[in-house]
């Protein structure tokens, strides 16, 4: 792996975790601890990070949970879209998972109002977003918190689905790849995820046309872990053509 493709993806670990040590990400990127550094040390002079002993940190991290906002805001008139089409498959009655993300926050902000639903999270920005709502109930997940995405993680958080059996899961994504399958920046969510597909009986990923092709750092597993996709209109006939074959549905939201 090339230096500029390492720092990318350590500043994308960083913005899913918020901090990470040296030794660490030494560990993951199979390098010396002495590139790490001279990687961080390269970073924090574009302004990405801030180093600290033995690791760094995301910058304006404090800033942004104290205004409990999620970090990723691209694309967010395609991610309206997908979470106002979500609704259609949201029943009242129901009770749904809405895993982290941008484009499940925006699911959240489209039930406010529109269903009588019992929603399990382990995102406290739609906890707190759907918490005074009159017709929903809300449950939180335990867990680390991860100040980037404003989600509780780890093994903690899985251990809360065993023997859960939920209608419907609304599951994020940071890149769909049709080599790779889902994948996502940080490690401590793979059994997060998978412990909420293993309780839903139905499993839509919500994931804006953006994601298709991309890989991140970690693999969840193959495509065939979801029953349904809901994208946007941008997304290309290659990606639309091999979920079809491979008998996932696909929603387009207009």
């Amino acid at each position: 792996m090339l230096a500029n493709q390492r720092r990318e993806k350590i500043l994308e670990l960083l913005m899913e975790d918020g901090s990470a040590k040296v030794v660490d990400l030494a560990k993951i990127f199979k390098v010396t601890e002495v590139t790490v550094r001279q990687d961080l040390e390269k970073m924090e002079k574009d302004g990405l990070l801030i180093r600290e002993h033995g690791g760094a940190f995301l910058k304006n991290i404090k800033d942004q949970v104290s205004s409990f906002s999620v970090a990723n805001h691209d694309h967010m008139d395609r991610k309206e879209i997908i979470a106002k089409k979500c609704l259609d498959f949201i029943d009242d009655g129901d009770t749904i998972i809405l895993d982290s993300g941008s484009t499940t926050t925006e699911i959240a902000k489209q039930l406010k109002g529109n269903r009588n639903v019992t929603v399990i999270t382990n995102a406290l920005n739609i906890a707190l977003m759907l918490g005074a709502e009159p017709n929903i109930e809300v449950i939180v997940t335990g867990g680390e918190f991860k100040p980037p995405t404003l989600s509780l993680t780890g093994q903690k958080a899985a251990d809360f689905f065993k023997g859960i059996n939920v209608q419907k899961l609304f599951l994020a994504t940071a890149g769909v790849s049709l080599k790779s399958g889902l994948t996502y920046p940080s490690i401590s969510d793979l059994v997060v995820k998978k412990a909420m597909i293993d309780a839903a009986e139905i499993t839509y990923l919500v994931a804006d046309s953006s994601k298709f092709g991309k890989s991140s750092f970690a693999s969840l597993g193959a495509l065939s872990l979801i029953d349904t996709i809901i994208t946007d209109v941008n997304i290309e006939n290659k990606h639309k053509q091999h979920f079809l074959e491979n008998d996932i549905e696909i929603i387009i939201a207009e």
